[in-house]
């Protein structure tokens, strides 16, 4: 009786929390004093790989708990495979015995059952041989199975835990997210919202751009292998795989991966969930762990919502993003107008100051431009305009900016260069557009371009353009179709 008032007084300890860890200490506790074990531990099974792992201990020499068993190995493994308790009353005489503590002399190993199926072992191990007598085992094997009630209870709790944070967690991105219409920000926002909800390692945000990945925006704690701005060939797999069917893939074990397939030098497993907008496929969220096996099918619904919320919103920032385009556009030539150059030319003096690199801007003028559309009409003008904007963006690099001033008047802003290169360029677009035939136009065109450079001619905008107007009215005083650098300055070009 007095047994039988302890069980009970230990089944009530170990149903009193749902917390799993208190559960499982509680358990060991229980064992390791009323039922006098040296060694205690509670393994559980993983039911993807199907193999056994201590989750927590008492006693057991150290290492030893890091093991993995496999169904069938050791007394724990052939406990857990055949579904009953096994006793081994000397575990020197008996071949299954796995040595986990030098001072075990027998071992009972009991299966946690749960609705015929195993979740885990207990196992008892003691300092004396023929240590569990049959009622022993009758009372461990009833108190197992309360044990059992109270893990599952404790596993169920803390899933419907995890899945209340992250039904909050996605709630909270979406309110966020969806207040956010720019497109750098945004990705910056939900890189870091994901990372602290999910509490993953890192995240990272890679966008389709042609037939490539780029890296947008990541956040966490490991340490990026590719830069951000990187690109990856979407051609290649996963990355093909992913974009094509929409599916997501998980890398459970990336230790053994080659360094140039991980983002981050210490991932050990990773998530790819694409992003996809009516259809569209935008990119890829990426989630990484340090740890091996980090990712859980039951994320994954959670994980993909977070994802649909995201790519929705970036292609919301990107409508924005076209529209505020469409507005710095000139509606004539497709090239940038006046009100893009104003705000880039701040951002590039901004920039060459902080850097310390040169930075120019170019004001050109199509020569006799009003003759032209007094001899030939303002429709042939205008084809004349768009002509000359697209040479313009055909010789510039991707860095520089061409811009539609005002009337015939076009602004260039050019990175990093010095003043012979500013007056180089000025020159190559002087000479193609000399070159170039016009059609309907019977008679050569051409242009005058002044030229001014950071921050030998200036430090502020209005410096900057009123030396580069002043060396294009030189230019046209000098006879048209020239170049010159700064205020009465050098010339190249030949008059016509």
């Amino acid at each position: 009786m007095n047994k039988i008032a302890v069980l009970y007084d230990a089944g009530q300890a170990v149903l009193s929390t749902f917390d799993l860890d208190e559960v499982l200490q509680r358990i060991l506790a229980i064992a390791h004093d009323y039922f006098h074990l040296r060694n205690v531990a509670i393994l559980l099974l993983d039911q993807r790989s199907g193999q056994l792992y201590v989750r927590s201990q008492i006693g057991w020499d150290e290492g030893q708990d890091k093991i993995r068993w496999s169904l069938g190995q050791g007394i724990t493994g052939a406990a857990a495979l055949k579904k009953q308790p096994l006793h081994a009353p000397d575990v020197s005489k008996d071949p299954r015995y796995f040595c986990c503590a030098k001072s075990t002399r027998s071992e009972l190993a009991i299966p946690l059952m749960v609705r015929d199926e195993v979740v885990g072992v207990l196992d008892c191990q003691s300092d004396r041989a023929d240590h569990f007598d049959s009622e022993t085992i009758d009372l461990l094997t009833l108190f197992s199975t309360q044990a059992s009630m109270a893990l599952q209870n404790a596993r169920l709790y803390s899933l419907e835990q995890q899945r209340a944070r992250q039904l909050q967690a996605i709630n909270a991105i979406a309110q966020q997210t969806t207040a956010v219409l720019d497109l750098e920000d945004l990705l910056s926002r939900v890189c870091g919202l994901i990372q602290d909800s999910f509490r993953v390692s890192h995240v990272s945000l890679f966008l389709r751009e042609d037939h490539d990945l780029v890296l947008r925006a990541h956040h966490g704690t490991l340490t990026p292998c590719i830069p951000e701005g990187g690109r990856l060939p979407a051609t290649t797999e996963p990355w093909a795989g992913i974009l094509a069917n929409s599916n997501t893939v998980m890398e459970r074990d990336l230790c053994a991966a080659p360094a140039a397939s991980r983002f981050f030098a210490e991932s050990a497993s990773r998530m790819c969930i694409p992003l996809v907008s009516f259809g569209q496929t935008l990119g890829v969220l990426a989630l990484d762990s340090d740890k091996s096996d980090a990712f859980r099918d039951g994320d994954l619904q959670s994980l993909e919502s977070v994802a649909d919320i995201c790519a929705t919103a970036i292609q919301n920032a990107h409508y924005v993003e076209r529209v505020k385009q469409l507005a710095y556009l000139d509606g004539l030539t497709g090239i940038f107008n006046r009100r893009f150059f104003e705000l880039r030319i701040m951002e590039e003096i901004e920039r060459a100051r902080r850097y310390g690199t040169g930075m120019a801007v170019i004001m050109a003028d199509i020569d006799q431009f009003k003759q032209l559309n007094d001899d030939f009409g303002h429709v042939l003008g205008d084809e004349v305009l768009r002509q000359v904007s697209s040479l313009f963006h055909q010789q510039l690099r991707k860095i520089d900016v061409v811009c539609r001033y005002g009337g015939e008047e076009f602004g260039i802003l050019l990175t990093q260069v010095d003043a012979q290169a500013a007056l180089d360029v000025a020159e190559k677009l002087r000479k193609m557009v000399e070159g170039w035939q016009f059609p309907g136009v019977p008679r050569p065109v051409t242009i005058s371009a002044g030229a001014a450079v950071f921050p030998q001619h200036g430090k502020t905008r209005d410096e900057l353009v009123k030396t580069a107007d002043s060396a294009l009215y030189a230019a046209k005083q000098a006879g048209r179709n020239q170049s010159c650098l700064g205020p009465l300055a050098r010339r190249q070009g030949a008059s016509s």
